[in-house]
């Protein structure tokens, strides 16, 4: 049995010096509660808290507009104008030019794939057409069966029709195109959303169906590259903190969680050692909450911090590190302000508190404390 109290220094300095960063896990062993020890002359007291104790871990990631995606264009011809890296195109506006005619934006996921003009055609081509000329205060008459008018949130077969035509030529005449009321492949760019472009590959003279730019979306991103063998614990839609260049921190929210490891042994061996020496690596996209204000809107690229929760005990029994004590035998124990000790088992440490359990230890048990 312990004579004495051994305050666990290597612990409490652990504690001091970021144990937040990434919680351990320890087990003491079961043992009777040893015999009385004498509490030092100048100890100081804490209360045993029932709390909620999370294990974060904070990794470097880099801000900017997510994943770029490459975009080819879809009809024959010569590039004659492109826009500059940085602009941003909403649905309807021109994102290129082809033999000097434009090409707009159009909102939807399927892209336009034969020559639509033809009354009767049906399909998801047919909707991405009518849902933005309706998006873009176009009156497209009858366009279901039923009569009801086209909605974005619909998820039925668009069905093209002459007034749905005579739309087309109405908004093709307004945009600089031949009013012809029919649409064929690549007179839109069929994109998600708006985009923000990224870097512009082609000139101008190049071949239109060529790579000619990478876009990205619009709202402020960080890429952050985990190890493939800790990314288990990142989860999708999981909350994070985002610490911006200037120590100002924005919540964000993790978007997706890409399902290939680069940089192993093969290209993808999750966890194999990496070209480096290092392990393999998995890319997780964090959205910021908001654009992170005055610290983050003049920034198109910046090294942050990020700050994920790995883990969580809710509801716990905790005291502060500097609380346990080390006992000959092994395992650990707290001590009662008159010297008694109670033999306790540790859990989670988390910001300088341990998760404790102990025979008769409840919430607001007053325990010693290193000074």
């Amino acid at each position: 049995m312990a004579s004495g109290r051994t305050v666990l220094v290597a612990l409490a300095v652990l504690a001091a010096g970021g144990i937040g960063a990434g919680a351990v896990a320890l087990t003491g062993r079961d043992a009777a509660p040893p015999a009385a020890a004498d509490a030092p002359a100048k100890a100081s007291t804490a209360a045993v808290v029932r709390t909620d104790l999370s294990d974060t871990r904070e990794v470097t990631g880099t801000l900017g507009f997510g994943t770029e995606k490459p975009l080819k264009g879809g009809r024959k011809g010569t590039v004659t104008w492109l826009p500059a890296s940085g602009d941003t195109v909403r649905r309807g506006k021109t994102l290129y030019r082809v033999d000097d005619r434009p090409v707009p934006v159009f909102y939807g996921g399927t892209p336009l794939f034969r020559k639509l003009g033809k009354p009767g055609l049906t399909g998801g081509d047919v909707k991405v057409v009518a849902d933005n000329l309706v998006a873009l205060g176009y009156d497209i008459g009858p366009y279901r069966a039923s009569g009801s008018r086209v909605s974005t949130a619909g998820g039925e077969q668009g069905k093209f029709t002459a007034s749905l035509s005579a739309a087309v030529k109405r908004w093709q005449k307004r945009v600089g195109m031949a009013p012809t009321g029919t649409l064929d492949v690549g007179d839109v760019a069929v994109l998600p959303g708006e985009v923000r472009v990224g870097g512009v590959g082609a000139q101008l003279g190049d071949d239109a169906t060529g790579q000619l730019m990478t876009v990205t979306t619009t709202a402020k991103a960080v890429t952050v590259p985990m190890d493939a063998t800790e990314v288990g614990a990142v989860k999708r839609g999981g909350a994070v903190t985002v610490v911006l260049p200037d120590g100002t921190e924005v919540p964000g929210t993790v978007a997706s969680v890409s399902r290939i490891a680069t940089g192993g042994a093969g290209g993808a061996d999750a966890g194999g050692p990496g070209q480096d020496g290092g392990p393999a690596k998995v890319d997780v996209t964090v959205r910021l909450k908001r654009d992170g204000g005055a610290g983050a809107e003049n920034l198109d690229a910046a090294s942050v911090r990020v700050r994920f929760t790995t883990a969580t005990r809710d509801g716990v029994l905790a005291v502060p590190v500097a609380a346990l004590v080390a006992l000959r035998e092994g395992g650990y124990a707290v001590q009662v302000p008159g010297g008694a000790l109670i033999a306790v088992k540790t859990g989670m440490f988390a910001r300088g508190m341990v998760e404790v359990t102990g025979e008769g230890l409840r919430a607001g048990t007053r325990v010693v404390t290193a000074s």
